[in-house]
């Protein structure tokens, strides 16, 4: 079963076209291009390159999987809606799975996974053995380093709050597509119905409506 995986929850704008079999996850083409500012621009692009590379048509695809993240609201937003209309174009399945346990994933002993939220703050969880054990939440790394308990930390925003979380700093720095495809292997081996994507935004957006337009005359 060939499936489409995208994220855009980190800088790391990835698209990646993945086999799976009963027994394996085995990704053929991915492309991961680290810009913040251009999730939109690029990832039909990459789409696109992937499925190219993989010498794949989009009717050939069987579902499509997306990052809900958490992530910053635009970048999030622009590959949920991708995966989302890619999904409903194709009449495919399409599941979400928890960027930050695409870093998490397979990781052995107990690991902080943190990606950078900007505002001086991090999105994080924490994983045993490779299984989420708290979190997502979002907060400052210094809060984070007395909240938590772990042996190494992976994320860019571990890497980039290193000192204050007091962690040695291990790959992978983003959301690895073959992790999240192995995230929902099961789902799409069962064919189970496709999900509403529900993003993990953790907070809220920087834009807000605007407030009662006050009289200008007393």
């Amino acid at each position: 079963m060939l499936v489409m995986v995208v994220d855009s929850s980190t800088p790391a704008v990835t698209a990646a076209l993945v086999r799976v079999t009963d027994d394996e996850v085995t990704v053929l083409a991915e492309r991961v291009t680290v810009d913040g500012r251009a999730h939109g621009e690029l990832l039909a692009p990459q789409i696109q390159a992937v499925l190219a590379e993989g010498g794949a048509a989009p009717a050939d695809l069987t579902a499509v999987i997306s990052g809900t993240g958490p992530g910053p609201f635009t970048g999030l937003r622009a590959g949920m809606v991708t995966a989302a209309a890619f999904g409903h174009a194709l009449d495919i399945p399409v599941y979400g799975v928890c960027s930050l346990d695409g870093i998490g994933h397979g990781q052995p002993g107990r690991l902080l996974v943190a990606t950078d939220a900007r505002r001086k703050e991090v999105y994080w969880a924490v994983y045993d053995g490779g299984v989420r054990v708290e979190g997502p939440a979002v907060d400052k790394p210094a809060v984070v380093a007395q909240q938590t308990a772990a042996g190494a930390a992976a994320g860019d925003g571990a890497d980039k709050y290193a000192e204050v979380l007091g962690l040695p700093v291990l790959p992978p720095r983003y959301p690895s597509a073959r992790a999240l495809a192995a995230l929902a292997a099961d789902r799409i081996r069962a064919k189970a119905p496709g999900e509403t994507l529900t993003p993990l935004y953790l907070r809220r957006p920087d834009a807000v409506a605007p407030g009662e337009r006050k009289p200008a005359l007393p």
